[in-house]
């Protein structure tokens, strides 16, 4: 009989994997994450993670399996929230759940498991997995999860082969609605529970506040920037195949504070990321302001009206070499090859086409629409239809 230690989160969808596991004659054990001790910055009163083990626990009960709590917050700190101090203070906007599976889901839990014994790591993520030969060996696909509305396969897009190959997805192929249905038959407590928002296990943060116990505010101007100022006029090729052309396209434009009006003050250009519009407290203007750049290093965010301002779109994107990452490591490219693919740079973003090109240096992503708000440090992931195939680091 094949062990599996699924990752009961307190939420429905945990729950209903492990329920499934065990109907599918698996020896199921139950463990939960505390990833976090410090409960000043929570937004809510009551201790998310209180609640959570408890309601873990009860749908353990319930099923009839063994259940235990590891406390991860030492790993956690180290790994993901020094990480995210690190990404802002660089003025990149960090992706905590991606990492959280990458470096503590399926890394250090998984370690914990295979130490209980167990063949097998389940969470209750929407995607789903499949094996394939290549050259006579296993290769492991990650699928997109068959609810196209909740699919989480983005958020695991840095796992390995070798994290893939001791994974099981089982909620994979069914809808939220038909979870929430087989929780309430099973009459699971977390059949009814809202989804749990907010940074991977810390329950609901309130970033600025997260951050600014790092990061020292200090004032700084804001800076709107004309839809027609000739930083927008340089003369731009279509072709996009070159290395000059496609760095041309994906390089950070240059902003000075003199090009623009002063609308604003704000408290540290690090709380800010690129495309967003709330917060910035700037009254009076026609249409919304959008955050076009942020530069921490003179301390300026720039903005632009609307949504359509030309500062927020890009045609490509560059990844560092040492962040290119292949789950499907049969795929990878060579320095010169290129690769069509369908992409995103965020969790719901349609998928969009685009072109993979390989070059000594690292790996440009160029698309066929202008993206807007490509944002540093944030993940794009390729896929091939549903396939989520590799992943990278927006730099």
């Amino acid at each position: 009989m094949k062990r599996v230690v699924v990752g009961l989160s307190g939420g429905v969808d945990s729950s209903v994997a492990a329920y499934l596991l065990q109907k599918q004659g698996y020896e199921v054990i139950g463990l939960f994450m505390k990833n976090w001790h410090d409960d000043s910055v929570t937004i809510s009163n009551e201790c998310p993670w209180l609640e959570d083990s408890n309601d873990a626990l009860l749908v353990a009960e319930k099923l009839g399996i063994p259940f235990q709590t590891v406390d991860l917050s030492e790993q956690y700190k180290e790994k993901i929230v020094d990480y995210m101090f690190n990404e802002y203070e660089k003025g990149r906007t960090p992706n905590p759940d991606v990492l959280c599976n990458r470096e503590i889901k399926f890394d250090v839990f998984m370690k914990i498991a295979l130490s209980l014994g167990a063949d097998y790591v389940a969470t209750g993520h929407y995607c789903q997995k499949s094996e394939i030969e290549v050259d006579g060996k296993p290769m492991y696909q990650l699928i997109a999860g068959a609810d196209t509305n909740k699919d989480q396969s983005y958020f695991l897009c840095q796992l390995s082969q070798e994290q893939l190959a001791k994974s099981l997805f089982p909620i994979g192929a069914l809808t939220k609605p038909e979870v929430r249905e087989i929780a309430a038959e099973m009459d699971l407590v977390t059949a009814e529970k809202k989804d749990s928002q907010g940074l991977c296990f810390i329950g609901k943060v309130r970033l600025p506040e997260f951050l600014q116990q790092k990061l020292q505010p200090k004032d700084g101007k804001i800076v709107q920037i004309d839809k027609n100022d000739p930083i927008y006029n340089i003369e731009k090729s279509n072709s996009l195949v070159s290395e000059e052309e496609l760095k041309i396209e994906a390089k950070k434009r240059d902003y000075l504070p003199t090009m623009g009006k002063v609308v604003g003050k704000h408290q540290g250009a690090h709380y800010f990321t690129v495309g967003q519009r709330k917060g910035l407290n700037v009254g009076g203007t026609t249409d919304p302001l959008f955050i076009i750049a942020t530069d921490v290093e003179t301390n300026t965010i720039y903005t632009g009206l609307t949504s359509m301002h030309p500062g927020l779109f890009k045609k490509a994107l560059f990844i560092e070499q040492s962040e290119v990452h292949w789950i499907r490591t049969d795929k990878t490219l060579k320095v010169g090859e290129t690769m069509d693919v369908m992409a995103r740079i965020r969790y719901r973003q349609p998928l969009q086409k685009a072109t993979l090109h390989q070059f000594e240096h690292g790996m440009y992503v160029s698309f066929e629409e202008p993206q807007s708000a490509i944002t540093e440090g944030q993940f794009t992931a390729w896929y091939f239809d549903n396939e989520l195939v590799g992943s990278g680091v927006i730099s």
